[in-house]
């Protein structure tokens, strides 16, 4: 197997010319660079990468653990991907499914110096097993979490579901019904302000079922066949995601109902259903959440680092209301 000794041998200069010309050094004879690339075609050398790691001290790879996968969370890796390629670095995506193992296989790489960092979107250990790898590495959150050694860029659900609130409110509805998703943080954050809401307009609360764990279109039709089954049934529902309120609005639409006319439908994120389905949400960039992730993770590795965005909800009003 062709090595650098070898190229240096045969188009007659030093293992330094090679290595500036395999580095796109600019102060090389162009002479000798014409040579040695040659030299280099002819032989179909490949220059080691793990070994060009190990003497820099990065792989310039960037590990992305999930542990489900929506809608949202493709926008952030997509995102994320585009911004760390911008930044001369690659993805590795780690698809845990649940599973505790394949989790700390991507934690492992981190420990091993087989990955710069760590970019952990559903976690599924325990935030203590993840916070001892931190310090081999930078791992970023996007799950809220308050940490000394795990940075995150959560956004505050509170915020972005209060103003979804706030705005059908204004519209005129009062009997809101909520459909949540999974009951980790965001979800009670959601639950209170909902509370608050009710409190501070002096409706009546719990006058509907809440509904938990509610991710997808099949939920959202689930829901659907709910709301045409009730007597008294609300006049609109703030739903978890824009996955769960396209099912309900196509399920009815189905049924012969439509939104706004008998029900008010509000998703939550922005996607592209939301777009194709003129649902009114509330936006959540969780592009610039990725690009923020990107920023942190940069800067704790002592890269030159733009400035983090500034984040903030958006109510995107559509015909759903």
């Amino acid at each position: 197997m062709a090595n650098i000794q070898e190229i240096a041998r045969l188009a007659g200069v030093s293992t330094a010319t090679v290595s500036r010309v395999l580095n796109q050094h600019p102060y090389v004879n162009e002479t000798k660079r014409k040579k040695v690339l040659e030299i280099i075609e002819n032989l179909d050398y490949v220059p080691n990468s793990n070994a060009k790691s190990l003497k820099k001290g990065m792989t310039r790879i960037i590990g992305v653990m999930t542990g489900i996968h929506t809608n949202l969370s493709t926008s952030f890796i997509q995102a994320f991907n585009i911004s760390a390629q911008k930044h001369g670095f690659h993805v590795m995506m780690f698809f845990t499914n649940g599973d505790c193992q394949q989790e700390l296989i991507a934690l492992e790489m981190l420990r091993s110096k087989q990955l710069d960092a760590l970019v952990c979107l559903f976690r599924t250990n325990e935030w203590k097993v993840i916070e001892s790898y931190a310090k081999y590495g930078p791992i970023v959150t996007w799950q809220r979490l308050v940490s000394d050694s795990i940075p995150s860029v959560f956004m505050d659900q509170y915020q972005g579901y209060m103003l979804g609130l706030e705005y059908l409110f204004s519209k005129g509805y009062r009997k809101i019904a909520n459909v949540y998703s999974s009951k980790g943080l965001n979800t009670p954050e959601r639950i209170r302000a909902y509370k608050d809401f009710v409190a501070k307009h002096h409706l009546e609360a719990n006058e509907f079922p809440d509904f938990h764990d509610k991710l997808t279109i099949y939920d959202g039709e689930e829901i659907a066949r709910w709301w045409m089954n009730q007597t008294i049934r609300p006049d609109a529902i703030a739903c978890s995601n824009d996955s769960v309120a396209a099912g309900l609005l196509t399920e009815l639409r189905r049924a012969g109902y439509s939104s706004p006319t008998d029900i008010g439908i509000l998703g939550f994120d922005n996607t592209e259903f939301a777009h194709l389905l003129d649902l009114t949400t509330v936006h959540y960039p969780a592009n610039k959440q990725a690009e923020n992730a990107l920023f942190i993770i940069l800067e704790m590795l002592g890269q030159s680092s733009p400035k983090s965005h500034s984040l903030a909800f958006e109510l995107i009003e559509r015909r759903s209301t």
